[in-house]
């Protein structure tokens, strides 16, 4: 599971469905749907939120946003908190900018393989730039960060 820190619009089509795909599951986990992946890293940041439901709620629905953009039509109603809400309930959520460095190298590195069109607009964009849901603090890679 990999729920970018970086903003939807710098991933591929295949990033972008994966991380709508990766977000559903998180969703559920987080509202007790199933019982696989409950003890996964990338959920520690949601949990930490007042209300995780609502924070992974925002998740998505930016992810949706940039799919709809893209022409594509990711199914919203399979989000829990409708998108009216979003504005609403949103937390920011913080994330280091040493976090969003080391997922700007690894997403990089997986589109310079898997789609080098997209790849070059992306490396030329001038940085990374978080996910709506994010703002970017002062610090390291996160504690819960898996990846090398």
């Amino acid at each position: 599971m990999r729920l970018w820190s970086l903003h939807p619009s710098l991933l591929d089509r295949q990033g972008l469905t994966a991380c709508w795909r990766e977000g559903l599951l998180a969703q559920a986990v987080l509202a007790g749907r199933t019982r696989g992946y409950t003890q996964h890293p990338q959920l520690v940041r949601f949990r930490r939120q007042p209300d995780p439901l609502a924070a992974v709620a925002a998740y998505l629905h930016a992810v949706a946003d940039e799919a709809a953009a893209r022409g594509y039509r990711f199914d919203t109603t399979r989000v829990d908190v409708p998108g009216g809400e979003r504005t609403r309930t949103a937390p920011q959520v913080p994330v280091t900018d040493g976090q969003l460095a080391l997922e700007w190298r690894h997403l990089l590195g997986k589109l310079a393989v898997r789609s080098p069109e997209r790849y070059a607009v992306v490396e030329q964009s001038g940085g990374p730039v978080p996910h709506p849901l994010f703002v970017v603090v002062p610090g390291g890679v996160e504690e819960w960060e898996r990846a090398t």
